[in-house]
């Protein structure tokens, strides 16, 4: 059993509620809710969920939303049930899980199928969003996680046998450089610059400036010029880096979804991780620190959230 659940002295809490005839369109918001929370609808009435701060959090403002509709909405701490055993109770909440899991594992197994080059845009991304909304409502071990986590890490892994660092034919040139952008560097920069010192050049020296001719021995990236790496089509300058130097990494690949979604702000990959990002990068920016510090923080932020994916 989940740890959080089992800490908790009562271990249910049941949400029972009625709405007036005529809310039909916010019964069908509420019922929403309650899937997306994970509830277990009981034959005998109410809807249950494991007794957690969250779950307790959730139960309150659906009984708030219930009663502003002139519902009516109970929540009740209950110990156990009489006609239901708590063993029963959690196969009924993997059971759930379960099925939502097999969906998603039938819609991964047809994308494999496809090449990574023909796979609709986002779909392997929008695979992931929901896997990991499901995680968030998963209170019981679940058995088909692993083998949907698994065919995930697949769908992850390059289509060429070359994988990890860039392509050594293409870094050759770009070894022990100076890296020029510009001044309080913001999420596309920061992140490009843990790309290349990870990727592309370890040693990278990384400087700031408005006009590159002034350093002509630095390679530019993100600045508002032809020369180095930009912004390319409908590419950051993290996904230009990215594919410019072949990078074979299943990891980068959902950063760079990450960063094109904060940077360009157009939701192509419905990445929202990003966001959040861009917002303490920008509170940084604000504490007067200089850029090199300023970048370095930020390097260690995209290290993390590099580390955090699997």
């Amino acid at each position: 059993m989940n740890v959080t659940v089992q800490s908790a002295r009562v271990p249910w809490l049941l949400l029972v509620f009625s709405l007036p005839a005529k809310s039909a369109v916010q019964r069908v918001g509420i019922w929403r809710k309650l899937q997306r929370y994970g509830t277990l609808p009981l034959r005998s009435a109410g809807h249950l969920l494991p007794n957690t701060p969250m779950n307790q959090e959730r139960m309150e403002w659906l009984a708030t939303t219930i009663r502003s509709h002139k519902g009516q909405a109970s929540i009740v701490q209950v110990q156990a049930f009489d006609d239901l055993p708590a063993d029963r109770i959690e196969q009924q909440f993997i059971d759930a899980r379960s099925r939502d899991y097999q969906k998603l594992i039938h819609e991964a197994k047809k994308l494999a199928t496809i090449s990574p080059a023909r796979r609709p845009s986002g779909a392997v991304s929008r695979i992931r969003r929901r896997f990991q909304e499901l995680r968030e409502i998963e209170f019981f071990e679940t058995p088909l996680r692993p083998k949907l986590e698994k065919i995930l890490s697949q769908l992850d892994q390059p289509a060429t046998p070359n994988s990890g660092r860039a392509n050594r034919g293409k870094t050759a040139e770009y070894t022990n450089c100076i890296w020029m952008t510009r001044p309080r560097p913001g999420i596309d920069r920061v992140s490009s610059a843990w790309l290349i010192r990870r990727f592309i050049d370890p040693k990278a020296r990384f400087v700031f400036g408005t006009e590159p001719k002034a350093n002509p021995d630095a390679i530019a990236f993100d600045m508002f010029c032809e020369e180095g790496f930009g912004h390319r089509g409908e590419d950051c300058t993290f996904e230009t880096l990215y594919k410019q130097f072949a990078i074979r990494d299943g990891r980068v690949k959902r950063i760079a979804e990450i960063i094109h979604d904060a940077d360009l702000n157009d939701d192509k990959f419905g990445r929202s991780e990003g966001h959040g990002l861009d917002k303490v990068l920008n509170g940084w920016a604000k504490q007067d620190m200089p850029d090199d510090e300023l970048l370095q923080r930020g390097m260690e932020l995209i290290q993390g959230v590099y580390d955090s994916l699997t």
